[in-house]
């Protein structure tokens, strides 16, 4: 969990990637934040609990300066499993954005609003916990008309209609891809789209796959400037071919290894010193002893 939380983090501090994100979920694909105008910001504040200073931190988060908008704040959280506290962990992620905005330093300042996107990357089952505060407490009916409801802007990126997900233009479009084929089709093929982010992407994918190969052919991929994931998977299916070949070697090396010992143990208890020394030198009368002591069964050819 947390190899995915660090890769999917790196992918989206790019500003192109954070800006995609945003304007296809938030403005039906229409460019209306610029990567130019997105800055960073800390993501973690400082919550004390308990009399303890407890760090609460963000996947990702930018400021957004626009010059109609005077500033809000885009923070994104990434999901590989659902969480039914997710309405009260997003309270906690704004809130405390709120907070800073009102301390003594920050009073002179115009304030921003606070946006946070969830994005639910899993896709072998839907977000079925709540959406929206209310959902997560216990209240009493005649409490709810003076309790806030807070809802959370929640994405299934797996389950995004094909339309909006062909709306990515950035290397995002790649991992929603992946994840919508692996919903419908529990298989993945790759298109030839251009990667701009190679090496965060490839981190992703090993994270997201358990396939270490995708990290591992980084530096091939690199040294062999690879544009897209078509000549991604040709490097790490070469590396899985080479890696099996040298299984398929060593596992013959110790085959044979164990047939000629076993063999030798066979000529050793008959006391031919002769036939020992012959059967180690001489490949062809090896193997018509091998046939003779039906040692060959068990391996197959030798």
């Amino acid at each position: 969990m947390q190899e995915k939380d660090i890769t999917q983090k790196m992918l989206e501090r790019h500003n192109d990637v954070f800006s995609d994100i945003v304007n296809v979920l938030l403005f039906g694909g229409k460019k209306v934040v610029e990567e130019e105008s997105l800055f960073d910001t800390v993501t973690d504040s400082v919550l004390k609990i308990d009399g303890r200073a407890r760090i609460q931190d963000r996947d990702v988060a930018k400021y957004w300066k626009d010059s109609q908008i005077n500033i809000a704040l885009f923070g994104i959280e990434n999901q590989t499993n659902p969480d039914k506290f997710m309405p009260l962990r997003v309270v906690g992620y704004d809130g405390l954005e709120y907070t800073r905005q009102v301390r003594k330093e920050c009073n002179g300042e115009s304030k921003y609003p606070v946006i946070t996107l969830v994005l639910y990357l899993g896709y072998d089952k839907k977000w079925t916990y709540p959406k929206n505060l209310f959902g997560v407490l216990d209240i009493d009916e005649e409490l709810k008309p003076y309790v806030n409801d807070y809802k959370i802007n929640l994405f299934e990126i797996a389950y995004l209609d094909r339309e909006i997900i062909d709306s990515f233009t950035s290397d995002f479009w790649i991992l929603a891809d992946y994840l919508h084929q692996m919903r419908v089709n529990r298989n993945y093929v790759a298109d030839k789209k251009a990667i701009c982010h190679i090496e965060e992407l490839l981190m992703l994918m090993s994270a997201m796959t358990g396939d270490k190969r995708f990290e591992e052919v980084i530096d091939e991929a690199n040294k062999k400037e690879v544009m897209n994931m078509c000549e991604v998977l040709d490097i790490v299916e070469a590396r899985g071919i080479e890696k099996g070949i040298e299984k398929g070697i060593e596992k013959g090396r110790e085959e044979g290894a164990d047939l000629i010992s076993r063999l030798n143990t066979i000529l050793a208890k008959e006391g031919d010193l002769d036939k020992i020394i012959k059967a180690n030198t001489d490949k062809k009368y090896r193997k018509e002893l091998l046939e003779k002591y039906n040692l060959l069964n068990d391996y197959g050819k030798y």
